[in-house]
């Protein structure tokens, strides 16, 4: 029998979080994005009060979200608004302190990049940090999650937010190398910190001082990433790239951020594909289909594979 598509293996890990163990590999895992934020790329101003942010959590856990990652400052480049980590602070505890009495079991992830909102979260109930810098921006941030023993979510980011729209562009050759590079720099800082090997999660860091078509190889070339021996996320969910590719194909204006649905489940299959363990997503409930065929895809081309290997 010829074997047909090639679907990058998978290995499986304990993810060693605060409280207990996440099995990654058998099936994709869907992290679920609440925004405690007025000014986020997507759904800025639409649960900045607890009470819709709560809500809206407990939809995403209702839908089959895995992880509810929780974030009271937006990145959003060019409109991105720093605030205090008091400010920070302020925002996202009672949604952690409500989640945590209302849904005892689930699984909760603060997306900061400061270590005092970290170190706040997880003493709240998070059981994951998941930093966008890469534990680069804060010089506490690796001493303050090895002291917490939580999960950790390692990002790329190249430059700040700041720099982002001034940032060179890359060649198609260089991005995947620089980025499996300042990635393997991060987890050295993170190891040298304290925290340990099975607590760490990668994320390439889609749109994050990438420019548009420079988020591709990223998706293409996920193995290059895993080789770093670490289960990996990916967050391409609604972002900028995936409207791009969608007007130069209909030759017309890149659509809305709510109307990127379909765009946003073929980076997640192509994710899946690759390797990913964990997805950061929107829309829970679409991600989840898309990931149940993506995985049937997957476990089909593996048994293939296996079957072809075996000696006649």
């Amino acid at each position: 029998m010829t074997v047909g598509m090639v679907v990058t293996t998978r290995p499986k890990f304990h993810w060693k979080l605060r409280t207990r163990t996440l099995a990654l590999g058998v099936r994709t895992l869907l992290m679920g994005i609440v925004n405690v934020t007025p000014d986020s790329f997507s759904d800025g101003g639409q649960f900045t009060d607890s009470e819709t942010a709560i809500a809206h959590s407990l939809r995403l856990i209702d839908e089959g979200a895995d992880v509810i990652d929780i974030g009271g400052e937006s990145t959003r480049p060019g409109l991105h608004e720093a605030i205090s980590a008091k400010a920070e602070i302020a925002r996202v505890l009672p949604v952690i302190q409500a989640l945590r009495r209302l849904r005892p079991d689930s699984i909760l992830s603060i997306d900061t990049y400061k270590a005092s909102t970290a170190h706040a979260a997880v003493d709240a109930g998070a059981d994951i940090v998941n930093d966008v810098s890469g534990l680069t921006w804060d010089a506490e941030m690796a001493a303050t999650c090895a002291a917490l023993c939580c999960g950790v979510v390692v990002m790329h980011t190249r430059g700040r937010w700041e720099d982002w729209r001034q940032l060179p562009p890359l060649a198609a050759g260089e991005i995947v190398p620089l980025v499996h590079a300042q990635l393997q720099e991060r987890v050295a800082i993170a190891l040298a910190a304290g925290i340990g090997r099975e607590a760490i999660v990668l994320d390439p860091g889609v749109g994050f001082g990438k420019r548009l078509d420079e988020n591709y190889p990223l998706l293409a070339n996920l193995d290059e990433f895993a080789a770093l021996g670490f289960p990996l996320m990916a967050g391409a969910s609604r972002k900028g790239f995936l409207g791009q590719s969608i007007a130069a194909r209909t030759a017309g204006e890149p659509p809305p951020v709510d109307r990127r649905l379909y765009a946003t489940l073929a980076a997640n299959t192509a994710a899946i594909l690759g390797g990913a363990h964990i997805l950061r997503v929107h829309d829970v409930r679409a991600a989840l289909e898309a990931a149940a065929v993506a995985d049937a895809v997957r476990e089909a081309a593996q048994q293939t594979a296996h079957e072809a290997a075996q000696p006649e």
